[in-house]
C-alpha cells in the first residue's frame, strides 16, 4: 500500500518506512505539497490527528501522522507537545543541540530524572475512519548526552535496562524498541487486518 506520512522530517519517514516494509511512504516534501499545519491540539493525539486530516484533505488517500515529543517528570511533563519548539523564542528555533543543553540545564539541580518518549500515531483512511495508537519509551534523563545516532533527545534519554542511551542504540534495536517503533508496528498490524476494497 502506498501511504502518505504527515511529516516534514525525513529522519521520520525513514523510520517508518524500516518499521512498515513492504509499504510505500510518501511525505509531503515528496509530492511537491505544502504542508505546516498549525498544530493547535493541547495533547499528543489532537495534533497527530489535525496532521493527519489536514495532509488527507490534499491528498485523498491513507494517511499516517504521528505527534511525538519527550516528557520529563520533573518539568511537569515539559516539553512534551512542544518538543521541537522547546525553548524557541522570537520566531527562533533552537537546533537538536541547542534543545538538548537547555533542558540538562533546566535539570541540572533535579535528582528526579524520569522520563519517557511518547507516539501518539493515527492512521487516517477516510476523514473521519482512522485508528489510534499511543506508545511510549521510559528511560531517564542522563547529565551528559551520549552517542551519535538518532536525533531529537535521543542522546539524553538514558535507558537503565539496556545501559546506553536512545542514541547508542543501533537502528535496528531502535525501532524495535522506541516509541515510534512499538506504534508502527501496531498500525502495520492493523493494516494487514484491513480487508482491500472491491
Amino acid at each position: 500500500m502506498t501511504l502518505w506520512f504527515a511529516t516534514g522530517n525525513p529522519h521520520k519517514r525513514e523510520e517508518l518506512a524500516a518499521i512498515l516494509k513492504g509499504h510505500r511512504i510518501h511525505i509531503p516534501s515528496q509530492g511537491g505539497i505544502p504542508f505546516e499545519p498549525e498544530e493547535t491540539g493541547v495533547t499528543f493525539l489532537e495534533n497527530a490527528l489535525i496532521k493527519a486530516r489536514a495532509l488527507y484533505r490534499r491528498v485523498l488517500a491513507p494517511v499516517i501522522a504521528d505527534d511525538s515529543g519527550l516528557c520529563v517528570d520533573a518539568l511537569g511533563g515539559r516539553p512534551g507537545i512542544f518538543s521541537a519548539r522547546y525553548g524557541s523564542e522570537g520566531g527562533k528555533n533552537l537546533d537538536a543541540g541547542e534543545r538538548n543543553a537547555l533542558l540538562l540545564r533546566e535539570l541540572e539541580f533535579s535528582s528526579r530524572r524520569s522520563a519517557r518518549f511518547v507516539c501518539a500515531m493515527v492512521l487516517l483512511l477516510q476523514e473521519d475512519r482512522f485508528f489510534v495508537v499511543q506508545e511510549t519509551l521510559e528511560g531517564e534523563i542522563i547529565r551528559k548526552g551520549r552517542g551519535s545516532g538518532g536525533f531529537g533527545y535521543d542522546p539524553i534519554l538514558y535507558l537503565p535496562d539496556r545501559g546506553c542511551t536512545v542514541a547508542e542504540l543501533g537502528e535496528e534495536e531502535k525501532n524495535r524498541i522506541s516509541h515510534r517503533g512499538k506504534a508502527g508496528r501496531f498500525i502495520g498490524e492493523i493494516l494487514a487486518a484491513i480487508p482491500e476494497e472491491p
